[in-house]
């Protein structure tokens, strides 16, 4: 087993959680990385060198592309604050099992939290189509000013998730559905680029 505090490794994964939240987070970060699992199967990096920018009320957040960590014991979770659960639901949203990934996100809490946005926004442009309608929900009149926002303060990565989208309804569900306005991820993308918000 590789235990990822050797090598001072457990600072750079430190940093790479805390870049990937708002500054005022910190201590709330801090304490949901002292319950992911310091050991796993895996002999290589468990957190991806690729980087998802994204800014939110004008602070760049750094979301790595890929983490490999097993899951914290639920008994751990448990402990958690509902603001630190949210925290590390969305961590897990970036996990390599596909499964995983939908589970944290239906965990994630249906108040809204403008820093669950770009998480939830990059999982619009993955190809696993049963994220879409637990998104679906979570993308509501109360929340959909966020993500207007977010589309308008990170133009390009929101051009990329639009085009990944499109990529995967071509490649994997165009045959179910073949009109791209009919598949969900178009619908979801759709409504939050017709959506204006108040900027003041």
């Amino acid at each position: 087993m590789l235990n990822i505090f050797n090598r001072n490794i457990q600072s750079e994964y430190q940093e790479k959680i805390i870049q990937a939240f708002p500054k005022r987070l910190k201590n709330d970060v801090i304490e949901v990385i002292k319950i992911i699992p310091r050991k796993s199967k895996l002999s290589f990096d468990l957190m991806t060198s690729d980087l998802y920018f994204s800014k939110i009320d004008n602070e760049t957040i750094k979301i790595s592309g890929r983490i490999y960590f097993d899951e914290p014991k639920q008994k751990s979770e448990n402990k958690l604050t509902d603001t630190q659960k949210d925290i590390l639901n969305c961590i897990y949203t970036r996990h390599y099992d596909g499964y995983i990934r939908e589970k944290r996100l239906k965990k994630i809490s249906d108040v809204s939290k403008k820093w669950t946005t770009p998480y939830i926004v990059q999982l619009i442009g993955e190809y696993i189509y049963e994220l879409l309608p637990v998104i679906d929900k979570k993308i509501n009149e109360e929340t959909l000013d966020f993500y207007a926002e977010f589309r308008d303060k990170n133009p390009l990565y929101w051009q990329q998730t639009e085009s990944r989208m499109i990529s995967y309804w071509n490649e994997y569900y165009r045959s179910k559905f073949p009109k791209l306005k009919e598949y969900l991820g178009f619908k979801i993308v759709d409504r939050i680029k017709k959506r204006t918000y108040n900027t003041m």
